[in-house]
């Protein structure tokens, strides 16, 4: 079984439980992935299967992106290719199709995206600095101040300053499936996952 498989954030919305209780969920559209690719031992000194995702344009894929798909036998133009290490290959073939059925619900999983870019930022917004008063006499208000000891004369690093946020890869562990939908695709979560709606996420199955 593969451990993981791509998929597509779609949205927030809320199921209920059992006992009525109403539950928020993202939705997100998990599969299906086609194999392009097995690695073994062998031939490459570790063992992965590479899946591809997403629908993208013909006129969008290189060369060799393009042979690389046809050698798979698939006639789909598939956008996105990562792999998955596992055990063995067996049981795996090439142009296999793999959707969100590999998931149950109660399981746990980990959830890799891409964050929401914030832009340049402050310290306060970045790093939640408190910033001084905004009343008369205080000249400072957001500004981060002082950069450390002069003795140096520079800038350690890791030293909170203004600067870029978000963009960043983000892995979040310990998310809950609540429902799937095999039939659609759709895997219901509950707890946080990177990213704006329409952005691709990986979802892994928890290790031992």
């Amino acid at each position: 079984m593969l451990p993981g498989i791509l998929g597509t954030k779609i949205g927030m919305t809320h199921v209920y439980d059992e006992e009525g209780r109403m539950i928020p969920v993202t939705v997100i559209q998990a599969g299906p992935v086609f194999v392009t690719q097995l690695k073994t031992q062998e031939s490459d000194g570790y063992s992965a299967v590479q899946v591809g995702y997403g629908e993208d344009r013909e006129k969008n894929l290189t060369w060799p992106k393009f042979g690389h798909l046809k050698k798979a036998g698939l006639n789909h133009n598939l956008k996105t290719l990562k792999e998955f290490r596992v055990d063995s290959t067996n049981g795996f073939e090439l142009g296999q199709s793999i959707d969100a059925s590999i998931f149950s619900a109660g399981e746990n999983v980990t959830i890799t995206g891409i964050s929401k870019g914030r832009g340049f930022a402050g310290v306060v917004k970045r790093y939640h600095f408190k910033g001084q008063h905004m009343t008369h006499g205080y000249m400072t208000h957001r500004r981060p101040l002082s950069s450390g000891a002069t003795g140096p004369q520079r800038v350690f690093k890791g030293t909170r300053k203004p600067g870029q946020m978000g963009t960043e890869q983000v892995t979040q562990k310990g998310v809950k499936v609540v429902q799937v939908d095999a039939e659609r695709n759709l895997v219901l979560v509950t707890g946080s996952v990177p990213g704006p709606n329409g952005a691709l996420v990986t979802l892994s199955k928890v290790g031992k």
